[in-house]
């Protein structure tokens, strides 16, 4: 199974290994890591399939670290799925195993525009614009899944507001994540009135009308964020408990969800 982390750990246990140290992978995974040592210096380089790393150190650097793409995805999708949206996502890490979502989108008929702006660290960053406009379901699967993997819970969302059906599969890994978060979406979209079917590896969800519902966080940072946003794409009153679990990767999506959107939301449950 491809998994950034993985490699990472390895890739920098390697830095001091004696002798050499390659990485193969399955399918090709997120590369910070590899990204950034190269820009500093580090005996890092990339082979087929994977990467080669020798012992030795990175430069002293400062960094100004730009925005994470996975937790831009989910104003993204709000902004494509809520009518009249048009808005514009600042300094963010455009690194292409990292902005798969945006082939999805734009595939599913969402008006995404990047603008680079700039390279920080062997990393390309730059800007994100989205215009609301009508969707229409898609297929995510095979190797596009590792650059997406993340932000599949968003992208469900997209899909539970796209007209047709919506498949996603080879993606088990789901099932292993903070929480199985192929059955959390299972829930929380079906909670929303959704059509969705699970698999073992994936979902089917037929595009409809969502409606206000009671939603869950299932412990899981982005499940939370999911939940906010299709509640905020949704006409009347929805409620996430267990909100509190968005603050693992982005403490102030609240505050940034009601400045997007004009709305106060209540406290976090």
């Amino acid at each position: 199974m491809a998994s950034a982390q993985v490699k990472s750990a390895l890739v920098l246990a390697g830095l001091r290994a004696d002798g050499v140290t390659e990485v193969l992978e399955p399918a090709r995974s997120r590369d910070h890591t590899e990204r950034m040592l190269a820009s500093l210096g580090a005996p890092v380089e990339e082979v087929p399939g994977g990467v080669r790393v020798t012992a030795g150190a990175p430069r002293p650097f400062e960094l100004e670290v730009p925005g994470d793409p996975s937790s831009a995805a989910f104003f993204a999708v709000a902004a494509a799925v809520i009518p009249g949206s048009d808005l514009v996502l600042e300094d963010v890490c455009l690194n292409p195993t990292r902005t798969g979502f945006v082939d999805v989108l734009r595939r599913m008929g969402a008006r995404v525009v990047v603008r680079a702006t700039g390279e920080r660290l062997g990393e390309p960053v730059g800007d994100l614009a989205v215009v609301a406009g009508p969707l229409t379901g898609t297929v995510v699967e095979g190797g596009e899944i590792p650059a997406v993997i993340d932000e599949i819970p968003a992208l469900a969302v997209a899909a539970a507001f796209a007209e047709g059906v919506t498949e996603i599969r080879d993606a088990a890994e789901l099932r292993v994540k903070e929480t199985d978060r192929i059955g959390a979406i299972e829930q929380e979209l079906s909670q929303l009135g959704v059509a969705v079917e699970a698999r073992p590896d994936g979902l089917t969800i037929r595009g409809g009308r969502p409606r206000a519902a009671r939603l869950k966080s299932h412990g899981d940072h982005r499940v939370a964020m999911a939940g906010a946003i299709a509640a905020t794409a949704t006409p009347g009153e929805s409620v996430v408990s267990g909100w509190r679990t968005a603050a693992v990767s982005y403490p102030g999506f609240e505050t940034d969800l009601a400045a997007l959107t004009g709305v106060e939301h209540e406290g976090a449950r």
